[in-house]
């Protein structure tokens, strides 16, 4: 019996990689996986010509996990721009992880209760980390994408310091004509960083994501040479927080509904798209059991 799962991407608060500690918020953009089991075949299926690797590596840590071996099929669409600084990878591994570990239970191969919440995470940071598509297991994008709503995190002891719904908001995404994978970024510049981001951090600690969300997102614009007068344009047209998000290329407002035509304007200059969206308070869930 198929299972199918759906996984938010999110929007980054605080990118972890200069200090280790991030948050992020997730945002209705998804990734879904339909996993079921088949008799010996290994079948993956992804849209847009998205490279496997991960999917393949997420299906085989799980079945690792449970020392089975069987045929899966895999099929996975999106809505979320790849390398984009959405955390593609994240809602992806979440979304494989998840789906092939419901299809199991659902052939009834293992218990529903194997896995709880924080081993399905794990078992799908680890397969991200394998398959070099982040650089700091993205703990912070992952958890947001798994729970939905705010996580603020402490990256390297994957420990969840603060999850909480994030205000219903309007979000908007500027995505420009290029892709900018994580793994590829200059970390040495980021950790140059660090002492500000800090500050940030601790703002959105105190509850002040706003204010965190743009300082760290003019920070890494500095760092990663991206344009901040992006962030600039939808702050002055009526943004409550605008920046970098991940290491880029995309960047994200948050947007009252009276200015979401204003930002949608400041930001028509500049070439590529701008896609509207919500913040999502959900997160990774089981949307067909089969």
């Amino acid at each position: 019996m198929k299972a199918i799962v759906r996984s938010p991407g999110s929007a980054t608060v605080i990118n972890a990689i200069s200090t280790g500690c991030g948050s992020a918020f997730g945002i209705k953009l998804y990734v879904t996986a339909e996993a079921s089991l088949k008799s010996s075949k290994q079948i993956f299926k992804a849209d847009k010509d998205v490279d496997t690797t991960l999917m393949e590596i997420c299906v085989r840590n799980v079945l690792d996990k449970f020392n089975l071996e069987t045929g899966v099929e895999i099929k996975t669409s999106s809505t979320l721009p790849v390398a984009s600084g959405l955390s593609s990878s994240s809602a992806t591994s979440n979304a494989v992880v998840l789906a092939t570990y419901q299809a199991l239970v659902n052939d009834g191969l293992i218990p529903e209760s194997s896995l709880n919440d924080s081993d399905i995470l794990n078992l799908a940071i680890d397969s991200s980390l394998e398959a070099e598509v982040t650089i700091t297991g993205a703990f912070d994008d992952a958890s947001a994408s798994f729970f939905g709503g705010l996580t603020i995190t402490h990256n390297p002891r994957r420990e969840i310091l603060h999850r909480a719904p994030l205000e219903e908001q309007n979000i908007l995404i500027y995505m420009p004509n290029r892709k900018s994978p994580t793994a590829q970024s200059d970390v040495g510049r980021m950790k140059l960083l660090a002492p500000w981001v800090k500050l940030a951090f601790q703002e959105a600690l105190k509850g002040n994501v706003y204010h965190a969300l743009t300082l760290n997102g003019i920070l890494y614009s500095a760092a990663l040479n991206f344009n901040a007068e992006i962030a600039l344009d939808a702050l002055n047209a009526g943004a409550l927080a605008a920046g970098l998000s991940g290491t880029g290329p995309s960047f994200v407002a948050i947007v009252p509904e009276d200015n979401i035509s204003s930002v949608q304007e400041a930001w028509s200059s500049y070439p590529g798209r701008v896609i509207l969206t919500q913040v999502d308070n959900v997160g990774t869930q089981v949307v067909d059991h089969g």
